[in-house]
């Protein structure tokens, strides 16, 4: 795939740790400018220019939404937001809207009121993202959504839905004047030169995002990297830097190369507010809260060590099939929720 014009060349990773520093982020060495205050249990760290604070461990919503007992996955999202996580992520789509009615339910009682809630929506078009905003807000239980995100921009055409005249932006920044929405972002696990498209139309528009969120593991280093691609400009511009798919759906795990726990640290180390991971069991929470209590800044040297394990398996993309197969497209396979 070509690379969009004006858009910055491949970073090394030496670049890459220039900037950051340059940008008050170390990545990968020394103490963090991320660092939590020493009285939280979960570490949480500045979402760009927004003021927020978020949890460096995000919630997955659509792994909360698979439990067959749906009081147990109501358990699970009050117990992260008990222990810490105040980051939650859901989407329009998932499991058929039953990930944001659950999450909705568990955000009862005054669990609202602790969490930085944010959502995503497929549509492309101005009428039919106004329709998915209002239904997110319905099943959400909630008058306001902290982060709302275009969902899968995964092809090179879609940043064109969203910039075009009666596109979703409009119905998205209509509903942000109308205080149904705080802060506006877009996600994609693709390519990142289509991400870099998306930021470009955006400048041209004069429109800046505030989050962006993309897969960051020990593999996409070495294919396709949203890390060495997008992450810099990202940090240049103050945009929130949200993290995705650190295990690979579990794929990366189960290589036998890196643990668990190593992905995690890998994707809370580069220059992430927060690390989006499915937890679908309370088994699997415990396993991401000890990651997010445990983290400390890697060296360089524990990083080329992650990266050298790493390397000779990441060159096909095949423990990272969201970029290489159309299996976790979803609005692939329905068209009709992008319109």
């Amino acid at each position: 795939m070509n690379q969009p014009r004006n858009c910055p060349r491949y970073l090394t990773r030496r670049e890459f740790v220039k900037l950051t520093v340059a940008t008050g982020i170390v990545a990968g060495a020394g103490s963090a400018a991320w660092a939590s205050a020493p009285d939280a249990e979960i570490p949480r760290r500045a979402l760009g220019r927004t003021g927020e604070k978020i949890s460096i461990l995000g919630l997955g919503g659509y792994h909360v939404g698979t439990q067959r007992d749906e009081e147990l996955s109501l358990r699970i999202i009050r117990s992260a937001i008990d222990r810490g996580v105040n980051f939650m992520d859901n989407c329009w789509d998932y499991n058929d809207g039953d990930s944001e009615v659950r999450m909705g339910k568990a955000l009862r009682d005054g669990y609202r009121a602790k969490v930085f809630l944010m959502t995503k929506i497929d549509g492309r078009t101005k009428a039919l993202a106004a329709k998915q905003i209002e239904e997110c807000l319905q099943r959400l239980q909630t008058d306001h959504i902290d982060l709302l995100q275009f969902h899968e921009i995964v092809r090179l055409t879609d940043p064109d839905g969203v910039f075009a005249p009666g596109g979703a932006l409009e119905a998205v920044q209509a509903a942000q004047q109308a205080g149904k929405i705080r802060f506006i972002g877009f996600t994609g696990h693709k390519d990142p030169d289509i991400h870099l498209r998306m930021l470009e139309l955006a400048a041209k528009n004069k429109f800046r995002f505030d989050a962006v969120q993309m897969p960051l593991n020990v593999m996409d280093a070495h294919f396709r990297s949203f890390e060495k691609k997008v992450v810099p400009v990202l940090v240049k511009d103050e945009i929130g830097v949200l993290g995705m798919k650190a295990l690979g759906f579990g794929a990366i795990v189960r290589s036998g190369l890196v643990t668990a726990t190593e992905c995690l640290h890998y994707a809370m180390n580069l220059p992430t507010a927060t690390v989006i991971t499915g937890m679908d069991s309370l088994k699997i929470l415990d396993q991401g809260l000890e990651a997010a209590r445990t983290f400390k800044p890697l060296t360089e040297v524990q990083v080329a060590a992650l990266l050298a394990r790493t390397a000779e398996a990441a060159v096909t993309g095949q423990y990272e099939g969201f970029k290489t197969t159309s299996q976790f497209d979803a609005t692939t396979r329905n068209p009709q929720w992008t319109g």
